[in-house]
């Protein structure tokens, strides 16, 4: 698979999905600690994201952090915008600021609010 193809397909995963998530392992079994806190986060709103092993292909990584801009592994983009990395995740959930943008993505309100 050339280069293009790769980011073609990076695309497509952001654009299909209202949450994407590209990491080290799969999301049952993470192979770093940055990307288990980020699947934990993510799971704890209990709703569907995708989860794309970066591992097996190199280039999905490079390809990756040129589109984003971003160096490191993981990646969340939710509605087809990059959130950031796992201590952005992390510090936007304990401050409240994840739930709404994945309320959003979904066009759901959170539970209790009418």
């Amino acid at each position: 698979m050339k280069e293009q193809e790769i980011l073609q397909n990076v695309k497509s995963v952001i654009q299909e999905n209202e949450i994407a998530l590209f990491m080290k392992g799969e999301k049952d079994f993470p192979m770093c600690g940055f990307s288990s806190a980020t699947v934990q986060v993510l799971k704890s709103y209990g709703k569907p994201f995708e989860a794309i092993n970066v591992l097996p292909d190199p280039r999905i990584r490079q390809v990756l952090s040129e589109y984003s801009n971003w160096p490191t592994i993981p990646q969340v983009f939710i509605d087809g915008k990059f959130i950031g990395g796992c201590d952005i995740i992390v510090e936007m959930h304990e401050e409240g600021e994840l739930g709404p943008l994945i309320n959003a993505a979904f066009h759901t309100e959170p539970a209790g609010v009418k």
